[in-house]
């Protein structure tokens, strides 16, 4: 366990090593198709609240034997959500990054039963110490480096940690951190301290690969809790953990007209927010050089919203995509859309949220899917 120590602050990783899959361990090369595939989809998915049939106490209340949950809607959810899957064109994503998962029994289920027959051979599960849900991941392709990362912020610890994973399909990797950050429930901003926590996170992270392994595409998946144009919703008063590359933006975090070089001098600048671009590949044109910036879709190919709020359509389901997905070696980002169709939609075109008292629907967000495909150049680190 690596521990760092920042004013107010103390970071530390928690290690798992080797991707666990529900046949054993595995780090080695593709095995699952031999061929090392030209294409890859990922879909990243809040699955609300996907409890299990066993109650241990920290279920939500609508989840519990007295409110009328039982086995029998446990498996027909799980067997809608892999009708749903299977319905996705041009076919079940290779790997699906799941939120609101309770436990990894879930995800065996999922993976030996339900979606059987897609080979999801390998998975990896990480939650927080008494929390009645976590985050799962399952793949057709090994999982290698798998990792579980929190933070400590001002004695208050990140609800959720930051998963990451890496997949080795043939011989180029690519890294994934799938997050579900701090619900604003509380208030937008007494909430945003912890999820520009988690944004601390990843930061320190991605800056580690891109220093140890340049060249792997790195992306961060799942729901962030926070629109893409987050800054604008709140009148550009505040520095949210996601900041869109606009000088207002700049002026306010103290960077703008800054200089800084990439490592640990911008690791200081830019410490608790990621910068959203729309070019590729991702540069920010009003803060400093050395900053770290990513690509969102939002925007551009997507459209619309992946959660229905207040009568609001919202962004805050996220792929935000590192330069290396646009440098034209390795894996190359190719496209990503909403799955706002039947039946992950309603006849109102809505997300098809779960009502666990009547056993219908499947939940109150709308999957992404993103293809990213290989070049004839060698990616990787």
């Amino acid at each position: 366990m690596k521990q760092f120590k920042t004013p107010a602050v103390m970071l530390w990783w928690a290690i798992t090593l080797g991707g666990c899959g529900f046949s054993g361990c595995d780090t080695g090369a593709m095995t699952d198709n031999g061929e090392g595939g030209s294409s890859l989809t990922i879909m990243t998915w809040n699955v609300q609240a996907l409890f299990d049939r066993t109650e241990t106490g920290t279920e939500y209340e609508e989840y519990r034997e007295s409110a009328g949950w039982s086995g029998e809607k446990y498996s027909g959810r799980l067997n809608a959500m892999a009708q749903a899957i299977g319905t996705m064109e041009p076919g079940a994503p290779d790997i699906l990054a799941l939120e609101e998962v309770e436990n990894a029994g879930v995800l065996e289920e999922l993976a030996g039963g339900a979606l059987g027959k897609y080979g999801y051979k390998w998975s990896f599960f990480v939650t927080a110490s008494g929390s009645p849900l976590g985050l799962g991941v399952l793949s057709r392709f090994p999982l290698v480096n798998t990792r579980a990362h929190s933070l400590s912020f001002n004695g208050e610890t990140t609800p959720r940690p930051v998963m990451e994973v890496w997949v080795q399909n043939s011989d180029d990797p690519l890294a994934l951190f799938i997050c579900h950050w701090k619900s604003k429930l509380g208030g937008d901003d007494a909430t945003e301290a912890l999820r520009r926590a988690s944004a601390r996170i990843l930061l320190r992270r991605m800056r580690e690969i891109q220093r140890e392994s340049p060249g792997v595409p790195m992306a961060v998946v799942g729901d962030l809790n926070e629109n893409h144009d987050e800054f604008y919703r709140r009148n550009g008063a505040v520095i949210s953990a996601l900041l869109p590359d606009d000088p207002y933006a700049a002026k306010l975090t103290g960077l703008s007209g800054a200089e800084g070089e990439p490592g640990d001098t911008m690791l200081k600048l830019q410490a608790d927010f990621l910068i959203l671009v729309k070019n590729k590949p991702p540069a920010a044109a009003h803060f400093p050089s050395g900053a770290l910036a990513l690509y969102s879709p939002w925007g551009r190919e997507l459209d619309g919203g992946s959660y229905y709020y207040q009568n609001e359509w919202e962004t805050i389901d996220h792929f935000l995509l590192s330069g290396a997905f646009f440098d034209e070696a390795g894996w190359e980002f190719d496209s990503v859309r909403v799955a706002d169709q039947s039946p992950f939609t309603n006849a109102k075109g809505l997300p098809n949220s779960y009502n666990p008292r009547t056993g219908a629907g499947l939940s109150d967000h709308l999957p992404l899917v993103l293809t990213v495909k290989r070049t004839n150049g060698s990616g990787g680190g």
